[in-house]
C-alpha cells in the first residue's frame, strides 16, 4: 500500500500545486473541497461531506495549505484507496488540472496524449522527494528505451554532450522539462511524428501498464472449437485477449498463478506453432504466426510465472528499484567521504591551533631569553665597573683588597654558576626551535596526506564511471550476442527444412526408378520367354536330322536361354 500511496500522491501534488497560483503553498478551500470530490470519485473512495466540511473549517493555517490539507488526504482518502479504480482515469484528472498552466506553447513533435503519457513516466521514474525531478540516470535510461523502440542507435556521446550542459545548480528536471526535452526532438532526430508516438505509447505500456508481451495469435474455442485470431496483451498476473489491437472489444482473461504453466505442442489439424497454457480449471490452445513468436510467447509467460512463484515484481519495476538502491549507496558513499574529509579537516585545524600555541610559547620563552641576556650583560657591566673601582681602591688601600678577595672569589663563582645557567637555557630554547621546525615539518605531512585522499577520491570516482562504462557495454555485447544465435538458429532451421524437402525429393525419385527398373525387367523377363519358345518349337524336327547334322548344339545351351530359365 505504501507503494501506491507514493505514485498517487506525485500525480496529486501536481494538481495541488497548479491550484496554488501565487506559489504561496496555498489553495483556497472551495478549490480543495472540488479536488477532494475528484479524487474520491476516481479513486473509488466513499465520499464523507460531514468530515470534509470539519476538516476545513476556518482555519487559514490548516486546511487551505498543504501541510493542513495532508492529514485529511491521508486518513480520509488514501488510507481508504483499494487497487480497484482505474489509474489511467485518476492521472488523466490530476493531468487536466495541471497540463493548461504548465505545458509550453511553443510546437512540439509530440501531441498532447503523448505528453500526457511521458507526464506519467515521469511520476514513476521521478525521485521520492518533492519538488519532484528526474535525475540524469533515469533520463538516459527513458531516452535510451524511446530510441530503442523507435529502431535507432543511442548516441551516448550526444548525453554525455547534454549532461554537459546541464545546469549545475539542479540535480534534475521537472516534467515540463523532460516533455520540452522529448518534444523538442533533440533525441529522435530523423524520426517522424508518428515513429516517436508509437514508441511513447510503447514504453508507456510496459512501464505504466505493466504489459511484458503483445501480439496477434490465433486461439482454440472451448466449446465451438473452433480457431480464432485474437489481440494478447500478457501482464504480470494474467492474460487478456481482444478482437482487435485498440483493446476495445475484451473477449476473455487467462489469469496466471504459480501453479500454471506452459508446453510446446506438435502441429495437428492443420495448425502450426502450437503452444498450450495450463491453468486450475482451464487449458488454452493457442497458435502462433511463426516459430520464432512461439518462442518468444513460451518464454515470457514462463518467466511470468517464474517470478509469480519467487513473488517479485515485473522487471522493470524492480530495475527501478534496483537504480534507486545504487544510487543512495553512492550518495552514502560520499556523504561517508564527505564527513571523513570534514573529520580530516577539523584535525588539521586542530593541529594548527596546537602548533600555534606551542609557536606562541617559543616566542614567550625566546623573549624571556633576551630579557635574561640583557640582564646578564647589564650585570657584567655593572660587575665591571665595580671591579675597576676595587683595583682603583686595591693601590690605595691594599689591606682592605686583601680582605675582600675571598669574598670576591666567592661572587665570581655566583657569576659563573649565573653564566652555566644562561647557557643552558640557551641550549633549552635551541631545543624548542628544533621542536617548531619538526611541528612544521608535520604540518607539511599532514597537507601531503590530505593531497592523496583527494587524489584517491578522484581515481575512485573515475573507476565508478569506467565501471558503468563497461556494464553499459556488456549488456549492449551480450544482446547483440542473443541477436545473432537467433539468427543463427533461424539459418539452420531454415537449412534443414530445405534438407527434408530434398532428402523427400529424392526418395521419390529413387521410387520412380526402381518401378523403372522393375518394368524394364519385366519386359526382357517376358521376351526371354518368348526367345525360349520359339527356339523349342524349332528343335523339335531338328532333332530328327540330328544324324546328319551331329555338329548343331542343343538349344538349352544357349546362354540367353539359360538366363531365361534362371
Amino acid at each position: 500500500m505504501g507503494g501506491l500511496k507514493d505514485e498517487l500522491l506525485k500525480a496529486i501534488w501536481h494538481a495541488f500545486t497548479a491550484l496554488d497560483l501565487d506559489h504561496s503553498g496555498k489553495v483556497s478551500k472551495s478549490q480543495l473541497k472540488v479536488l477532494s470530490h475528484n479524487l474520491c470519485t476516481v479513486l473509488k473512495v466513499p465520499h464523507d461531506p460531514v468530515a470534509l466540511e470539519e476538516h476545513f473549517r476556518d482555519d487559514d493555517e490548516g486546511p487551505v495549505s498543504n501541510q493542513g490539507y495532508m492529514p485529511y488526504l491521508n486518513k480520509f482518502i488514501l488510507e481508504k484507496v483499494q487497487d480497484n479504480f482505474d489509474k489511467i482515469e485518476f492521472n488523466r484528472m490530476c493531468w487536466t488540472l495541471c497540463v493548461k498552466k504548465n505545458l509550453t506553447k511553443s510546437p512540439l513533435l509530440i501531441t498532447e496524449e503523448d505528453a500526457f503519457k511521458v507526464w506519467v513516466i515521469f511520476n514513476f521514474l521521478s525521485e521520492d522527494k518533492y519538488p519532484l525531478i528526474i535525475v540524469p540516470e533515469e533520463i538516459e535510461y527513458l531516452l535510451k528505451k524511446l530510441t530503442e523502440a523507435m529502431g535507432g542507435g543511442w548516441q551516448q556521446e550526444q548525453f554525455e554532450h547534454y549532461k554537459i550542459n546541464f545546469d549545475d545548480s539542479k540535480d534534475g528536471l521537472s516534467v515540463w522539462e523532460l516533455i520540452e526535452l522529448i518534444g523538442n526532438g533533440q533525441f529522435s532526430k530523423g524520426m517522424d511524428r508518428q515513429t516517436v508516438s508509437m514508441a511513447i505509447n510503447e514504453v508507456f505500456n510496459e512501464l505504466i501498464l505493466d504489459v511484458l508481451k503483445q501480439g496477434y495469435m490465433m486461439k482454440k474455442g472451448h466449446r465451438r472449437k473452433n480457431w480464432t485470431e485474437r489481440w494478447f496483451v500478457l501482464k504480470p498476473n494474467i492474460i487478456s485477449y481482444y478482437v482487435g489491437e485498440d483493446l476495445k472489444d475484451k473477449k476473455g482473461d487467462i489469469l496466471l498463478d504459480e501453479n500454471c504453466c506452459v508446453e510446446s505442442l506438435p502441429d495437428k489439424d492443420g495448425k502450426k506453432c502450437l503452444f498450450l497454457i495450463k491453468c486450475f480449471d482451464k487449458t488454452f490452445e493457442i497458435s502462433a504466426s511463426d516459430k520464432k513468436k512461439k518462442q518468444e510467447w513460451i518464454q515470457a509467460i514462463h518467466s511470468t510465472i517464474h517470478l509469480l512463484k519467487l513473488g517479485s515484481p515485473p522487471p522493470h519495476k524492480e530495475a527501478r528499484q534496483r537504480r534507486k538502491e545504487l544510487r543512495k549507496k553512492l550518495l552514502a558513499e560520499q556523504e561517508e567521504l564527505e564527513r571523513q574529509m570534514k573529520e580530516l579537516q577539523t584535525a588539521n585545524e586542530n593541529k594548527q591551533q596546537e602548533l600555534e600555541t606551542v609557536r606562541k610559547k617559543l616566542e614567550e620563552a625566546a623573549s624571556r631569553a633576551a630579557e635574561e641576556e640583557k640582564k646578564r650583560l647589564q650585570t657584567q657591566v655593572e660587575l665591571q665597573a665595580r671591579f675597576s673601582t676595587e683595583l682603583e681602591r686595591e693601590k690605595l688601600i691594599r689591606q682592605q683588597m686583601e680582605e675582600q678577595v675571598a669574598q670576591k672569589s666567592s661572587e665570581l663563582e655566583q657569576y659563573l654558576q649565573r653564566v652555566q645557567e644562561l647557557e643552558d637555557m640557551y641550549l633549552k630554547l635551541q631545543e624548542a626551535l628544533e621542536d617548531e621546525r619538526q611541528a612544521r615539518q608535520d604540518e607539511e605531512t599532514v597537507r601531503k596526506l590530505q593531497a592523496r585522499l583527494l587524489e584517491e577520491e578522484s581515481s575512485k570516482r573515475a573507476e565508478l564511471e569506467k565501471w558503468h562504462l563497461e556494464q553499459q557495454q556488456a549488456i549492449q555485447t551480450t544482446e547483440a550476442e542473443k541477436q545473432e544465435l537467433e539468427n543463427q538458429r533461424v539459418l539452420k532451421e531454415r537449412a534443414l527444412q530445405e534438407a527434408m524437402e530434398q532428402l523427400e525429393q529424392l526418395e521419390l525419385e529413387r521410387k520412380q526408378a526402381l518401378e523403372q527398373y522393375e518394368g524394364i525387367t519385366y519386359e526382357a523377363v517376358k521376351k526371354t520367354l518368348r526367345i525360349q519358345e520359339w527356339h523349342v518349337h524349332e528343335a523339335a524336327p531338328a532333332s530328327e536330322t540330328e544324324a546328319e547334322h551331329p555338329g548343331r548344339e542343343h538349344i538349352c545351351s544357349s546362354p540367353l536361354l539359360r538366363i531365361a530359365v534362371i
